[in-house]
């Protein structure tokens, strides 16, 4: 009927179009640790800047932020954050501008968290204990740049 070697092109076809299905899947998203130190400063506007490291997969790559809060800020502060990066395909995707999720930052005796969201689908789960002293009334966007 198909002989041997059209059997053999079926099959050929067939191991070709599994290559190609699986090939094509999209790669299993990661979770990393994050590791972040910011300081803040202002009067009315406030602007944060700070360096970090993302360790994934045992791999660490340093990234830079920057954010900026429009409203009622006083004050000055330096925040240590740790936690996890969730949604992750590449160490890049860590890029981008982040909003906060949930409310933003509660704060309670120097210490605090934030659930932070890019556009790519990246979560930044954060804590840590800020020193200083600052009061702002709303949570600007924080953009994280890859070194």
């Amino acid at each position: 009927m198909f002989g041997f070697c059209g059997m053999t092109r079926y099959a050929f076809a067939a191991a070709v179009a599994m290559a190609v299905a699986v090939q094509a899947a999209p790669s299993r998203a990661e979770t990393g640790t994050i590791h972040v130190e910011v300081a803040k400063a202002g009067f009315i506007v406030g602007v944060g800047g700070g360096s970090g490291t993302l360790v994934l997969e045992g791999r660490r790559y340093p990234f830079s932020l920057s954010g900026l809060s429009v409203g009622a800020t006083i004050g000055a502060s330096k925040t240590e954050l740790v936690g996890r990066a969730y949604n992750l395909r590449q160490p890049s995707d860590l890029a981008g501008t982040y909003t906060a999720l949930g409310g933003g930052a509660a704060v309670a005796g120097g210490r605090g968290s934030v659930r932070l969201k890019n556009a790519k689908g990246v979560i930044l789960d954060l804590r840590g204990r800020k020193v200083g002293f600052e009061f702002a009334a709303n949570v600007g966007g924080v953009e994280i740049s890859m070194r």
